[in-house]
């Protein structure tokens, strides 16, 4: 039971902590102080770096989504609708969520590590020693460029998603090109395209925050960045999963399905 107090009062405090960092971010952004080049370099980290991943991650997520719902479409001859189907879900739902699952596996990892060695070898101290805080320098910079990177990231796999789901329904499977494509177009509206990438707005300030913050807190060398990258993958990735619960239904009444 002291365990579990324990736990619970960690959990406290360090969610008080990652308050207290995106209050100080947002204290440099607002007051225009931020760095240009450093956030130039973090896009191209970030946005750039992370394309194959994504459209990887949304043109097979497409593809396998729309042959699994061909499977049951059939039995109910509603092959030509599974297009609007399969794009509604894609810009609602999978290509948020996965495509966060995998920024935070691929940027929230690096930006836990690359912080955490700074740290544990007193790097950051050394920038404190010559007047510059390190929230201005080293988190802001990456906290615009995901705020940019995530929306246009989610925006691209659903591109490619929707593009293989009109291959794999056209193509593979032989369902008429005409229909398909209507029912596509007639179910998918630019809501549901901003449904998710708010969605990915939302995701980008918790992988940033929670990825600065396990960095900045590293200790015990590098066994200690390693055990701070791990955390921070697997609390960022549970950040994603509970918070899009909460955004979906938030969301749902503000971009209603069928509007």
């Amino acid at each position: 039971m002291n365990r579990l107090g324990r736990a619970f009062l960690r959990g406290l405090a360090a969610l008080g902590e990652i308050g207290a960092l995106l209050w100080e971010t947002l204290g440099f952004v607002l007051r225009g102080q931020h760095r240009p080049r450093l956030t130039s370099e973090q896009l191209v980290r970030i946005g750039f770096g992370s394309q194959v991943v994504v459209i990887v991650t949304g043109a097979f997520t497409g593809a396998v989504f729309t042959a699994q719902t061909l499977y049951q479409a059939e039995r109910v001859g509603l092959e030509t609708g599974v297009g609007g189907l399969v794009s509604i879900g894609l810009c609602r739902e999978l290509a948020p969520v996965l495509v966060g699952l995998m920024v935070t596996g691929r940027v929230g990892a690096a930006m836990t590590a690359e912080l955490g060695s700074m740290k544990v070898t007193e790097q950051i101290d050394a920038l404190r020693a010559m007047g510059v805080r390190p929230t201005g320098y080293l988190v802001v910079p990456r906290f615009l460029a995901i705020l940019v990177s995530m929306p246009l990231l989610i925006a691209e796999a659903i591109l490619f998603g929707i593009i293989a789901t009109y291959v794999v329904g056209v193509h593979l499977y032989g369902v008429e090109g005409s229909w398909f494509y209507t029912h596509l177009k007639d179910y998918t509206a630019l809501e549901d395209i901003a449904f998710g990438m708010i969605k990915g707005f939302v995701f980008g300030i918790l992988i940033c925050l929670i990825a600065c913050h396990q960095g900045l807190n590293a200790r015990d060398g590098a066994t200690g960045v390693g055990r701070a990258t791990t955390k921070a993958v697997v609390i960022a990735s549970l950040a994603v999963l509970i918070t899009n619960f909460f955004l979906t239904i938030l969301l749902t009444y503000v971009f209603p399905y069928g509007e």
